[in-house]
């Protein structure tokens, strides 16, 4: 007699280890990571003198105090203006200049050595001179906000298009597409992902030149709470916009995160990072 082996008892008596582990979702590590940092900042900081250090309950009530006399918002807004103009201006001046420097070789003779030296050179000397040439107003801090997010753009675009394959272009060439179709058409796609991380890259500069405009400009938004709390020894106020400034960084940089997803889906396919 021939003996028949159900499939479905062979599968049942396959071994433990052959089935993937399941793994936690991020957004419980994250949590958890947060959760242990703050019990733990908790604790240790009630030891602390409050003048050199604060703690997350002393922060969240001067937090709260700010935000029922609409000084934090006020503040808030008032810092928000220049950093999303000059912000903007960067993405939208620094893409251009790094796909015409990457993809034209006389462009990249021409102005490539400028933006290197711009990446590297201390921005924050030169908020003086750009004091004297437009005030102490709106423009500066723009400007501040614009010089000091708009090279990680334009280098990371630049990167991006000398990455791309001969082979792409070459393709576009079979066809005789003219430059400006190659640029758009296979070159922009192709260098995506190098572009939002210049963005990604462009948003914790862009935050610290906000506060360094106010700082050294007209003393206002959340600049002014930092400076007015630190000056009366309110290290719990002090830590407030500190802590909004990073939450804002975060948020922004998932927002961008989200829309590379959008524009860059094939990214996420093809990297080999573990999920």
């Amino acid at each position: 007699m021939v003996d028949i082996v159900d499939p479905a008892s062979t599968r049942s008596e396959a071994p433990a280890e052959a089935r993937p582990a399941r793994q936690l979702p991020s957004w419980v590590i994250t949590i958890t990571s947060l959760v242990v940092l703050l019990g733990a900042w908790e604790i240790f900081g009630r030891d602390i003198n409050p003048v050199f250090g604060s703690y997350p309950s002393a922060i969240a009530e001067a937090f709260w105090q700010l935000a029922r006399t609409g000084k934090l918002w006020a503040a808030l807004i008032d810092s928000l203006r220049p950093f999303l103009l000059g912000y903007a201006l960067a993405i939208l001046i620094g893409v251009p200049i790094g796909l015409v420097t990457g993809r034209f070789r006389a462009v990249e003779a021409a102005i490539g050595i400028y933006v290197t030296a711009g990446y590297a050179m201390p921005l924050v000397a030169l908020v003086p001179l750009l004091v004297l040439w437009l005030g102490l107003g709106f423009a500066v801090k723009v400007a501040v906000v614009f010089l000091m997010s708009v090279f990680p753009i334009c280098i990371n675009t630049w990167l991006g298009v000398t990455a791309v394959p001969k082979t792409l272009i070459e393709v576009g060439k079979s066809f005789v597409a003219p430059d400006s179709v190659i640029l758009r058409r296979i070159i922009l796609p192709a260098t995506l992902p190098y572009i939002m991380a210049g963005i990604r890259l462009a948003v914790g500069r862009a935050v610290v030149a906000m506060v360094i405009a106010e700082f050294f400009t007209s003393i206002s938004g959340l600049g002014a709470v930092i400076i007015t709390s630190a000056n009366n020894f309110d290290t719990a106020t002090m830590f407030v916009p500190i802590v909004i400034l990073m939450v804002m960084a975060i948020g922004l940089n998932t927002l961008i995160g989200a829309v590379e997803h959008w524009v860059a889906p094939w990214q996420a396919e093809i990297a080999g990072r573990d999920q």
